[in-house]
């Protein structure tokens, strides 16, 4: 006996009208893999050096795409997608000013970064204290 063939899901049969995905447990777990963290872009994008210098440029305030470019061998557009990285990552937030753009360090990505970084610690000084407790317990015995 043939199976039935399976009708289109709503959001297939219908191009104009979009049907979101139930968010199941077993569809969530099975995504979830595909999720880049913020934090996990935090670091891609903070392992280009040209990022780096331009992130570090920014840790004492605001400042225009010219200013963060002054003495850069990268030209101005060049600091301008450096910067939209770091905004995607969420290390830069910017605001106009007048006809230009201020960028500076938003401190929301900063936090996540602590906080990621605040895990592993945890993770390693847990291990730690729990060698150090192992090695006391034998010198006691």
């Amino acid at each position: 006996m043939q199976p039935e063939p399976l009708e289109k899901p709503a959001r297939l049969r219908h191009a104009h009208i979009v049907t979101p995905l139930p968010l199941t447990s077993n569809y969530v777990s099975c995504n979830l893999r595909l999720v880049m963290t913020y934090a996990e872009r935090a670091f891609d994008a903070l392992g280009d050096p040209t990022r780096r210098l331009v992130f570090t440029r920014l840790r004492n305030g605001a400042r225009s795409v010219g200013e963060i470019a002054e003495g850069m061998d990268v030209s101005r557009p060049a600091v301008s997608q450096h910067l939209k990285v770091l905004k995607d990552a969420r290390l830069v937030v910017d605001v106009a000013e007048g006809t230009r753009r201020l960028y500076s360090v938003d401190p929301r990505g900063i936090e996540e970064l602590r906080r990621w970084l605040d895990r592993f610690w945890d993770k390693a000084l847990a291990a730690f204290k729990e060698a150090a407790e192992k090695e006391a317990s034998k010198e006691r015995k």
